[in-house]
């Protein structure tokens, strides 16, 4: 008869098991008094790292802010674009501050290799939670780079229009004419349309004005050119850019002419509410009339 004696092998154990285990043993060898200084003076050692790591976390942040000015009046002395300064400066602020954060819980004893591993990690599960978030910072990129539109343009996208005020790393923010203040994901802006008014240095403003029938149209044409020619914001001396009036449409009630004016991108609204109100009161001055619609009614 044969007898097999099969030998338990050696299990292997994480290396913490084994220092865990001399770490007990170490503390039931000790007395009570050995075991109350050892206590005090880790809570000391710990307190003091504390004391060290708060300290190391507001002069930081002192100096961040610091460099965050320095960085910023750099930029504004060599006129460096608004849009990228805005960029670089919000990146700068979380970089620094990453690494502050990660200087800290070094000096607090933990381990910086296994925070940053941890954090590698944690980073890949919270960039494929926050896939939106990373498509509007890869659209603050390209904002950048092509320059759809800069600070101080107003633009009209998703549905919005505003002054463009800032251009920050995941969102821009607009202004719109009633001062409310809209934030618009740049990941929207990089890939959507948007219309900006402020790219072109010229604008075409454009009226529809209605006469009545019988008046004559040379009349009109003539009086409208020159309220348009006695504004200094028309532009009058290009020949592509004169101002121009047409019949542009035979409705019900009224003969509409369509008027064309170019002016500066940033007197369109002050010309085109000036025209209005000087049309309005010095074309019946001129003996043309505006039509109403009218209902007769007759009685069988």
């Amino acid at each position: 008869m044969i007898h097999l004696q099969i030998s338990p092998s050696p299990v292997a154990l994480p290396d913490s098991v084994p220092a865990l285990a001399q770490e007990s043993s170490m503390l039931k060898s000790l007395t009570f008094d050995e075991f109350i200084d050892k206590l005090v003076s880790s809570t000391v050692s710990f307190a003091i790292n504390l004391a060290i790591a708060i300290a190391i976390f507001y002069i930081g942040r002192w100096i961040i802010n610091k460099l965050y000015r320095l960085v910023h009046n750099i930029f504004i002395k060599r006129n460096i674009d608004a849009s990228l300064s805005t960029f670089v400066l919000s990146m700068i602020r979380i970089v620094l501050y990453f690494i502050l954060i990660v200087t800290v819980i070094g000096i607090l004893g933990i381990e910086t290799s296994s925070f940053l591993a941890l954090f590698a990690s944690a980073g890949v599960a919270i960039g494929m939670a926050l896939s939106g978030t990373l498509q509007n910072f890869a659209g603050g990129v390209l904002i950048l780079l092509l320059k759809p539109y800069k600070i101080g343009d107003y633009i009209e996208a998703q549905g919005y229009s505003g002054t463009v005020k800032e251009i920050q790393i995941f969102h821009t923010i607009i202004n719109t004419p009633d001062n409310k203040s809209i934030i618009i994901p740049n990941g929207g802006l990089s890939t959507g349309s948007v219309n900006n008014y402020s790219r072109e240095s010229f604008r075409r403003v454009d009226w529809v004005v209605g006469i009545s029938y019988g008046d004559s149209v040379d009349t009109a044409r003539e009086k409208i050119l020159s309220i348009l020619a006695s504004d200094s914001r028309t532009i009058t001396d290009e020949p592509a850019r004169e101002p121009k009036v047409v019949v542009n449409e035979l409705a019900d009630s009224s003969v509409n002419l369509k008027v064309s004016a170019w002016v500066a991108s940033a007197d369109y609204w002050g010309l085109y509410h000036t025209i209005n109100e000087r049309i309005y009161n010095e074309l019946p001055e001129a003996g043309i009339n505006f039509p109403f619609p009218q209902l007769q009614i007759h009685n069988s």
